[in-house]
């Protein structure tokens, strides 16, 4: 009995010691005695300890810092880089057998091969191109890193550039232009805001003018249709008075000459008067 039970938990010792269990984020390799045997999914999983082995590999994905480096540009200036890698392994079951057989340690090589690659790039390019052309770098990286970890079963699923630090001296004179640079946009820019305030209030003049100018046209129209209208009434409704007046003056004037007069016989002195006014001569009277 002793035998059996001593049988029985050893048994169920190595039962419970065999167990693994494999998240839904990772996937597991199982080797029978140093050799691939089975291909672990997510859940329960039992191995005979001593004899066979689990690698549990993450699939999700990770990110690793290139750490950062110093890097001489095609001007012989040193530039401080830093870039961020984002990466996977693949689910499928070969890809997760690359990840452990055919690369020695895949996260470690990523950053050293991330590294490599930037030093390559940014040796190339100028400061000041590196700084303005970051999507072509991050680009570049990514499809570099792709073409050479395909066959580790590796997905990259993201390259990022982080900072690019040029020494503090270059800082300082970049910092300088651009200031300058943003001074110049910012003159042209209140230059041009004064410009159209002043064609606005140039324009805004030419129509008052206009309207000035109008207006004394329309005041002067006026007052020509209106002088027109005295004289039409003038000479309308004062021709006849005139000519009256006319008659009374030259009337007043014979009369101040002590000129005679002749009164025939018969006629009212009034008519006398207005015949001496008016332009029908008198009659000669005959002599006795």
């Amino acid at each position: 009995m002793i035998f059996f039970i001593i049988i029985f938990v050893v048994g169920l010792a190595v039962f419970f010691a065999g167990i693994r269990i494999v998240r839904p984020t990772s996937r597991g390799l199982i080797e029978t005695l140093g050799k691939y045997s089975k291909f672990a999914e997510p859940g329960f999983h039992w191995i005979l300890i001593g004899v066979q082995k689990i690698y549990v590999v993450n699939i999700t994905e990770q990110m690793f810092n290139a750490e950062p480096q110093v890097i001489i540009t095609n001007d012989n200036l040193n530039a401080t880089v830093d870039a961020q890698i984002y990466f996977r392994v693949k689910s499928d079951e070969e890809s997760v057998k690359n990840s452990v057989y055919n690369v020695n340690d895949y996260k470690m090589q990523i950053v050293n091969l991330a590294r490599t690659t930037l030093r390559n790039i940014i040796g190339t390019m100028t400061l000041k191109s590196a700084n303005s052309e970051r999507s072509i770098i991050n680009t570049d990286l990514l499809v570099t890193l792709k073409e050479e970890t395909d066959k580790w079963g590796i997905d990259i699923v993201r390259a990022e550039l982080r900072e690019i630090d040029p020494p503090q001296d270059v800082q300082e004179t970049m910092n300088k232009v651009v200031k300058a640079e943003n001074e110049k946009v910012a003159a042209i820019d209140f230059a041009t805001a004064t410009e159209t305030t002043a064609d606005g209030v140039k324009r805004a003049e030419i129509k008052k003018a206009e309207g000035i100018k109008q207006a004394r046209i329309l005041a002067a129209e006026g007052e020509a249709q209106a002088i027109q209208l005295v004289n039409e009434a003038a000479d309308r409704y004062f021709i006849g008075n005139a000519q009256v007046l006319k008659k009374l003056q030259t009337t007043e004037i014979a009369l101040k000459n002590n000129a005679k007069v002749v009164v025939p016989a018969n006629t009212e002195l009034i008519n006398v008067i207005g015949e001496m006014s008016g332009v029908l001569p008198l009659e000669r009277l005959k002599a006795d």
